[in-house]
């Protein structure tokens, strides 16, 4: 009977000792998920607003995201409501009891003063940034038509070649600064680029002229997605750019 009860106890242990091992193999295989990363929260354009004054952000037709991957919604997010922002604040502060407030944008750039550092800097900004909006659109890229299209044909012999002019007045621009598309006096295209936030309407431009297409190649706006590369978000810019609304600012600059 002693030797049943010993033989019994030595099977329990054995049990045991099976069901911690298997419960140990079970262990060993469960994964622990990897802690999920949440989202960043965007902002909306719709919410950002200047300070008192003449002038006001124009707004985006657009969210931060939209523009993606081409534009990425940080870098989006953090131009419109920082950079653009403050450029707007800070010329409303530079005209405030001035006759300058009582002016457009346009009449102001193009009568400006160039000693005048404030108002050149951040009416360049303003206008600048404002246009730069306006030309980019998530259903953007493609080529223009109608009358644009020919005008781009007549000035620099095929759309390719408008290209590649383009891209190497805003690779080549030195540190900041902006590449355009502009219809000069004598109503014909001409591309140039200008430095810091300078642009075609003020006294000092090398290649006046009314602008119908501009980019941003300042670090701020490509250095989070793009780091170095600015040829690469250069490239990516024709992938978004709007051109209904340049031939708009085309036909409108004929007219004038």
């Amino acid at each position: 009977m002693k030797k049943i009860k010993i033989f019994a106890s030595a099977l329990v242990v054995m049990a045991t000792l099976q069901s911690c091992k298997e419960e140990s193999k079970l262990e060993e295989i469960v994964e622990i998920p990897e802690p999920r990363e949440e989202a960043p929260i965007m902002g909306n354009p719709d919410d950002v607003k200047a300070d008192e004054g003449t002038f006001q952000v124009a707004k985006l037709s657009y969210t931060y995201d939209a523009l993606a991957p081409h534009v990425d919604a940080k870098t989006m997010e953090v131009h419109y409501s920082k950079h653009y922002l403050g450029y707007t604040n800070k010329l409303n502060k530079a005209i405030k009891g001035t006759d300058l407030e009582d002016k457009t944008i346009e009449e102001i750039l193009t009568s400006l003063n160039m000693e005048n550092t404030a108002v050149r800097n951040n009416s360049g900004g303003y206008y600048n940034h404002s246009l730069f909006w306006e030309v980019m659109s998530p259903n953007g890229g493609g080529e223009p038509k109608d009358a644009l299209a020919k005008a781009i044909k007549e000035a620099f012999g095929s759309f390719e070649n408008f290209k590649s002019e383009f891209t190497t007045a805003a690779s080549k621009q030195f540190g900041s600064g902006w590449a355009w598309l502009v219809v000069n006096k004598d109503g014909k295209l001409a591309v140039t680029n200008t430095p810091n936030q300078d642009n075609p309407l003020m006294p000092n431009a090398t290649i006046a002229g009314q602008p119908i297409l501009t980019l941003d190649v300042w670090e701020h706006a490509y250095y989070l997605n793009y780091q170095n590369k600015r040829t690469d978000y250069i490239n990516a810019f024709y992938n978004v750019i709007n051109w209904d609304v340049v031939t708009n600012k085309y036909d409108a600059a004929i007219v004038k």
